[in-house]
């Protein structure tokens, strides 16, 4: 399998590090901050330079996992990701949001 990863701080960065070394898959990383995407390659994971790079190299349908702080990054990054990927594709957002906001993303992500 084929995995996005947005967000590479110490949570984002481990879950990169502990996926390529205890499974086979594929991993793509985009951070804003590029030291952190120059460690995931680091660690096996294809770097990217933006999430329309990130998006762009990962096969269809396309699974892109968040790990970004909650409130406004988290919305910003899933409203980017929404104009990027196609119906079939997934985001999953892994970090500390309120289920609350993630129940009313994904009910606008399906309309």
């Amino acid at each position: 399998m084929q995995l996005g990863f947005v967000g590479l701080g110490k949570m984002g960065g481990s879950m990169v590090h502990r996926v390529h070394r205890d499974s086979d898959h594929r991993l793509v990383a985009y951070d804003h901050h590029g030291d952190h995407v120059k460690t995931a390659e680091g660690h096996g994971a294809t770097g990217a330079a933006s999430l329309e790079e990130l998006v762009g190299k990962l096969e269809r349908p396309r699974a892109v996992w968040i790990m970004v702080p909650a409130g406004a990054p988290t919305q910003e990054t899933v409203d980017a990701l929404a104009e990027l990927l196609d119906e079939g594709d997934l985001i999953v957002d892994g970090g500390n949001s309120k289920w609350t906001d993630d129940r009313i993303r994904a009910e606008a992500l399906a309309a």
